[in-house]
């Protein structure tokens, strides 16, 4: 994803995240530091969530194999619940680790029209 589509919905995840009356922030230099860090990271004060963003118009979104590890790395240090999060075009779905299909070469991939959380869904 390019980095002005992929900043535009950091910010919008992070704004649902403050409407809804959770803390949230966009993770500084996420995606070229040499440590593993999420993009979106919220907390309610209970629950704390990791977030790898993307966002496409296509209806298949596919993460390396190392940012998938990368963020199961750091959700568990930080004690964090590690989440993907896809916007297909206007829509937000989530995506635990578990529930994404591996590929051939090791990959894993988010689809549309697999089972997916909702936002509401994700904050309860």
């Amino acid at each position: 994803m390019g980095k002005v589509k992929g900043s535009r919905a950091e910010r919008e995840l992070v704004q649902m995240f403050c409407e809804a009356k959770w803390g949230a922030i966009r993770a500084a230099g996420s995606g070229v530091s040499r440590f593993p860090c999420p993009d979106v990271l919220a907390s309610n004060g209970q629950k704390v969530l990791a977030v790898e963003c993307k966002s496409t118009k296509k209806p298949r979104q596919y993460f390396v194999r190392e940012q998938i590890a990368q963020l199961r790395e750091f959700a568990q240090r930080f004690g964090a619940t590690p989440l993907l999060g896809v916007r297909f075009g206007s829509k937000w779905c989530f995506f635990k680790i578990e529930d994404l299909e591996q590929t051939q070469n090791g990959n894993f991939v988010a689809s549309s029209r697999k089972r997916s959380m909702s936002f509401s869904e994700i904050l309860a």
